[in-house]
């Protein structure tokens, strides 16, 4: 069995944006995450704002993919779709 965490970056160099996108969502979704330890707040928080992410970086890929644009209302997909361009590796 190895000891690898999970939660490592696949591309590290994305950190930062995933950060500020993470507190993006959290504040559009009204969850009180701070920088440092989030002990306080209830899976349901923690997950909907994950969710959330993996939500609008679905959504953003998709209209890359389909030529549409990156435009998204209310967070700043144009972020999240750097993030996702970098970290596009493989093909579908």
């Amino acid at each position: 069995m190895s000891n690898r965490s999970s939660n490592t970056a696949a591309v590290p160099e994305a950190k930062s944006a995933l950060d500020r996108f993470k507190f993006e969502i959290a504040n559009e979704l009204g969850v009180p995450l701070t920088d440092g330890y989030n002990g306080n707040l209830t899976s349901k928080q923690n997950g909907s704002v994950g969710g959330y992410m993996v939500k609008k970086m679905i959504e953003a890929q998709e209209r890359q993919m389909s030529g549409t644009g990156m435009q998204a209302g209310g967070t700043s997909m144009q972020q999240g779709g750097s993030m996702m361009q970098t970290g596009a590796g493989t093909s579908m």
